[in-house]
Order: structure tokens, then C-alpha cells, then sequence
């Protein structure tokens, strides 16, 4: 597969070549070789060489899938890209349709594959624990529980050691949300505004986009201003943006509240991290209020923004409860919340159980990912590849302006795009046309934010500095079209 950039030279006074699609899969089969070569004044350069080739596909065709989607599976089921994609192999940072035309993943499933597409000790962990016991339920004794949890504790600082395994982010977040209100003997939850925390009862509440909120009964929750230092009314002063938790507190509840749920860089929101010194203004705000504070670390966690393993270690903050998922299994169905033995003991007062959270494939395979992400040290990959990346996009909006901010950490990046700088009109139609550009030069990319115009960057962990000046090379190049 390969990249194609238009030389310095050309910039200034010719307008871009686009090549062929026919001339574009006639490359795509060079895909081998390093080297660039120049084909009427464009250049094309080359992914990075993979050695690997997927097995020849024999399933449905996307016509086929497609229609069965339409006629089985429910409407709400959208998809990316204005001819659908269908993916049937995927190797590490690296994706395949049923052609074997690769892909370069830089959307990792929704921040969700950390350690590659079927990495092959996670799959060996998953497809042994499989071969021996599948499914038992946590009412029998297995190692395989216990074995995680104990190594995911240790991840953790303070007194955050023990752990209840869910098979979602939402779930997660419902089962956090329930610990705070028992233990505080309160309702009153404080979230974000832009924050997204799951589609259930609980979390719909949480969330604050009305994009993922349905007219149904949502109580006992306030959104707070969002300390977005983009578009926010503060900048990036975090602790005036703090005060809008104070007057909540004091006019919208009985002054008391059950806890304060936040995520330290939210990702459906548009990769928007929190201004520094929002969360431990808010952290103490909430304490004083008889509140927990619970970390949503469905995306930012398992060593994604590189810097830290967990996003609100970036802030300097403990929470008292931790939520994830995603990472967590690098696909798996699977979630958890962490928090204190004396939080935990709470749901003993009645019977709280989860019929597949912790079952012995899942956690398998969970704790192989810990260990695939301390083996091939990808928390120091994610910040060294991510930082070089950050720059190359942020040198992007030196040349183009319809990049309006470049953000994130480590491998959790955003690009936000706007039709004026000035007035940070959303670019949502441009965002789209791009995404289905760059997908056509073999880049796979994510979108967010509330308006539909940030590109959301979250590839696998094992994402390679030449991977990086791929994505860039493209980006650059449709961007130059426009």
C-alpha cells in the first residue's frame, strides 16, 4: 500500500495529481518494497513493509453482508465510510478487506486493541483458557479470576485493590455510579458536559451529548461546564472552570452529594483533555461534599496516553473508584471497576451478580494483555511514537488551515477541523470526505467530538514512527486537494 505526496516543489504552482484507482491497485501490489517511485509529478510513497499475508477469503461478499445487515440487525447499526468497508483479517497495527488490500489501523477499534490486532500471545491465553473451561460462573473457584485481578490491583495506587469484572465500559460505569450512591447514602451524580459514560439507564444520565440521549427518565444527575480548552470560556485555567461544580453543589442539591465522574481525556467527546488543575479542585470539592470520585478510564486507561498507565494519574489525582474497559481485553467483552475494600463491601448489603463478568476465557486473556503491554514496553511506545506523531500533525496545521487543534497524549490524539479559525466553525461535512479520502489510500481513522469534525487517532500500542509519517503523508496529501 502506499502513500502519495505531493513534492515542495509542486505546492506552489500546479494542482494536486490524483492517480487512478486502477493505478492505485497496481501499486498496492509493490506493497513489498520500500521505496518511492514518481508517477506524473506525484510521488508515491509506500506503507510500511508487513511481512505478512492473510489467508484468501472465501465468505460473503460486502454486497451480501450489507444487505443482511439492512434486513436482520437493527437500524441503529451505522457505518463508516459512503462504501463500507469490510474487514476479514487483521495482524497487529495492521487491518485487511476480502481482497487483502491492507489498511493501516489508526482507529484501533475505538481505542480498544492495545497490544495489535490478534496478538498471538493474547489469542494463545484466550484460546488454551477456551480449550480447558470456557464458562463456569464465579460461584466455582478458578484461577484465572484471581489471577487478574490480583495483577490489575497492582496497577493501581493506594488502597484501589479490589476489583468486580463487568463485560462493558457501560456497565462499568452503572456498577461505579450504584457503589457511590450506597456508600454516600445520596443521589446527586456530577458529570461533563460533552462527557460520554455509556447507553444505559445510569449512564445515559451521565452523559451529556444529547446526540446519545433518549426521552426517557434521566434524574440525579448535573453536568458541569465542560474545562474544555478549546472551545471553553476559560482557556485552560482548570480551576475557574472548577467553581461551576461548586455553585452546583450549592443550588442544584441538597449540598451533599454521592460523587463526581469524569474522564481525564474524553474520546467520543473529541479527545478533549481536561484543563490542567480541574481535577483536583473539583477532586476536593467533591470530598468536602461527601462525595467519591470515580475515574472513567474506558479509553485514556492501559498505558494509552503514554505518559502514565491511567489518564488521571496525568492530573495528580486518586480516585476512589476506577472504571475500564476497551484496553482491557484488546477486544474482548470485557470490564471492570476498581476501588476500596470499604467502598466494595457495600454491595453485600443485597445480592449483586454478573452472570459472564470474570469468566475464565476473558480474564485469560485480560491478563495476557498486561503482560504483552510490560513485555514489549508499550506504555513507553505509546509516548515515544505518540509525541512524534503529535508533532508531525501539529506541523500539519502550519500548512492547512482547516486544522483548527491538534491534542491528546501518547497514542489518544485529536485533530479538530474547522471551516474558519476565527470562529471554530465545525468542518463536520470536510471531516467525512476525508476520513472516505484518506480510507482510499489505505489510512483508517475515527471521528468524534460533538459536531462530528475531530479526527479521533487511537491505534494499536505497537503503532511505528514509519507508521506515523504514513498516516501524515496522507493526511497531508488530501488535505492539499481540497
Amino acid at each position: 500500500m502506499q502513500r502519495i505526496i505531493k513534492p515542495k516543489a509542486v505546492l506552489s504552482r500546479r494542482k494536486p495529481i490524483i492517480l487512478s484507482r486502477q493505478s492505485l491497485s497496481t501499486l498496492s501490489q509493490q506493497s513489498h518494497s520500500s521505496t518511492s517511485i514518481q508517477e506524473n509529478d506525484a510521488f508515491v510513497s509506500q506503507m510500511p513493509p508487513f511481512d505478512y499475508t492473510p489467508p484468501p477469503y472465501s465468505g460473503p461478499s460486502t454486497e451480501e453482508i450489507l444487505r443482511k445487515r439492512q434486513q436482520y440487525l437493527s437500524p441503529a447499526i451505522c457505518h463508516f465510510y459512503k462504501k463500507p468497508l469490510n474487514l476479514v483479517d487483521g495482524k497487529m497495527q495492521y487491518l485487511f478487506d476480502e481482497k487483502g488490500r491492507r489498511y493501516l489501523d489508526a482507529f484501533g477499534g475505538i481505542a480498544t486493541v492495545c497490544c495489535g490486532h490478534c496478538h498471538p500471545e493474547v489469542v494463545d491465553a484466550i484460546v488454551n483458557q477456551t480449550k480447558r473451561l470456557q464458562h463456569s460462573t464465579v460461584l466455582y473457584l478458578n484461577h484465572a479470576i484471581a489471577d487478574f485481578a490480583e495483577a490489575l490491583a497492582s496497577k493501581l495506587p493506594g488502597d484501589l485493590k479490589v476489583v468486580f469484572f463487568t463485560n462493558s465500559g457501560t456497565e462499568a460505569n452503572e456498577l461505579a455510579m450504584l457503589l457511590a450512591r450506597l456508600y454516600t447514602g445520596y443521589h446527586d451524580i456530577i458529570s461533563l458536559r460533552n462527557s460520554y459514560h455509556g447507553n444505559a439507564a445510569g449512564t445515559m444520565g451521565a452523559t451529556a451529548q444529547s446526540n446519545y440521549k433518549f426521552n426517557v427518565m434521566q434524574t440525579g444527575v448535573h453536568h458541569a461546564l465542560n474545562p474544555d480548552q478549546y472551545r471553553g470560556i476559560f482557556g485552560s485555567d482548570g480551576p475557574k472552570y472548577a467553581k461551576d461544580v461548586e455553585d452546583l453543589i450549592t443550588y442544584g442539591t441538597c449540598g451533599c452529594v454521592a460523587g463526581f465522574i469524569a474522564e481525564a481525556i474524553q474520546g467520543v467527546g473529541g479527545i478533549l483533555e481536561l484543563a490542567p488543575g480541574y481535577l483536583p479542585a473539583v477532586y476536593s470539592t467533591i470530598r468536602k461534599a461527601g462525595g467519591l470520585c470515580i475515574a472513567d478510564e474506558v479509553q485514556s486507561g492501559f498505558a494509552r496516553i503514554g505518559s502514565h498507565f491511567w489518564g488521571f494519574e496525568g492530573h495528580g489525582v486518586v480516585p476512589d473508584i476506577v472504571t475500564m474497559a476497551k484496553g482491557i481485553g484488546n477486544g474482548i467483552p470485557i470490564g471492570a471497576v476498581v476501588t476500596t475494600p470499604e467502598i466494595a463491601n457495600v454491595l453485600t448489603r443485597r445480592n449483586y451478580f454478573n452472570t459472564f463478568g470474570g469468566n475464565p476465557m476473558c480474564t485469560a486473556g485480560g491478563l495476557a494483555v498486561l503482560r504483552v503491554i510490560e513485555k514489549e514496553k508499550l506504555q513507553q511506545n505509546a509516548f515515544t511514537v505518540g509525541s512524534y506523531l503529535k508533532e508531525r500533525l501539529t506541523s500539519l496545521k502550519g500548512k492547512h488551515e482547516i486544522i483548527g487543534d491538534v491534542r491528546g497524549r501518547g497514542l489518544m490524539l485529536g485533530v479538530e477541523l474547522v471551516q474558519d479559525r476565527e470562529l471554530k466553525t465545525p468542518a463536520k461535512v470536510e471531516t467525512a470526505h476525508l476520513m472516505d479520502e484518506m480510507k482510499e489510500l489505505g489510512v483508517l481513522i475515527g471521528k468524534g467530538g460533538f459536531f462530528g469534525n475531530v479526527f479521533r487517532i487511537t491505534p494499536p500500542l505497537c503503532f511505528k514512527k514509519e507508521d506515523a509519517d504514513y498516516l501524515v503523508g496522507v493526511m497531508d496529501f488530501v488535505m492539499s486537494k481540497m
